[in-house]
């Protein structure tokens, strides 16, 4: 993961913070050359803040080329990326605030979560309203979403819904959902004590994929995405309404962009991966 950003300005000093801050070495973790515990990038308590040095450099090399934004917005963690492109808080606030994040996920187990492809809405949302336990924690696009909530009530609604494909996710807990509900209250309790500035770029979240701006609004709307949905199909909408005519995806993957490319129209998508996607 961090190969690709290494040549960056400030890449190694900020992998340096992060592993200080996390007290273990985070590009050995993503080069896979740790040991012992907590050595596994897969764990969330090291993928989230490795992707947000990765993508925060990355922002920093399309900001240093004068490139600019007309909105920001990211997909769950992402929306910590988002908010420091937008100028809401520095690299290392960022990084403290996705340490105490990935902790927090991890310690709060006992859910699950599925995947779901292909299916009539209208019928989906009727199963979600009948069952107890069950959220859409990420409304990805028309076409799919994610289920959150108790094994027994997402298993119940997967099982019932006439859907192409649903899939298990390996994941430790119901994210997204009132399940969160002791790891959101904690990590609000860190928010209050971090300053957020008023973004220089509007910002889409995740809880209202809105335009705004205003670092307080920006702060409330975080404060309540742990136990909230993803509202990714809604976010696309808001960018197709102000005239987006592309979208740029920071970080690995192409996902969000997939998403994107199926679900708007006229509006073309580009990824910046690493140093080269930047002409580095």
């Amino acid at each position: 993961m961090a190969a690709g950003v290494l040549e960056l300005p400030g890449a190694k000093a900020r992998f340096e913070a992060a592993s200080n801050l996390l007290g273990r070495d985070l590009l050995a973790i993503c080069n896979g050359e740790a040991e012992g515990d907590l050595s596994d990038l897969n764990d969330t308590r090291n993928t989230q803040p490795a992707l947000f040095v990765v993508e925060s450099l990355l922002v920093d090399g399309l900001k240093a080329q004068g490139r600019s934004a007309n909105l920001v917005a990211g997909h769950s963690l992402g929306e910590l990326v988002a908010l420091y492109a937008a100028g809401v808080f520095d690299a290392e606030t960022g990084i403290q605030l996705m340490k105490t994040r990935s902790e927090l996920m991890a310690a709060a187990g006992g859910g699950a979560m599925t995947a779901v492809m292909g299916f009539d809405r209208g019928e989906l949302e009727a199963l979600v309203n009948a069952t107890e336990g069950v959220v859409i924690a990420n409304d990805n696009s028309s076409a799919q979403v994610v289920l959150s909530g108790s094994p027994d009530a997402v298993g119940s609604v997967s099982s019932q819904l006439k859907c192409k494909r649903a899939i298990p996710l390996a994941v430790s807990g119901a994210f997204h959902s009132p399940f969160m509900a002791e790891a959101a209250a904690a990590f609000a309790t860190t928010l209050e004590g971090v300053s957020f500035a008023d973004a220089a770029i509007p910002v889409l979240s995740n809880t209202d994929p809105t335009p705004e701006t205003s670092g307080a609004a920006l702060k409330e709307r975080l404060r309540s995405q742990m136990t909230t949905g993803v509202r990714w199909r809604e976010t696309m909408d808001a960018m197709t309404a102000a005239g987006i005519s592309t979208a740029v995806e920071i970080g690995p993957g192409n996902v969000l962009s997939g998403l994107i490319k199926r679900s708007t129209e006229g509006i073309s998508n580009a990824q910046v991966a690493t140093a080269a996607d930047l002409g580095l």
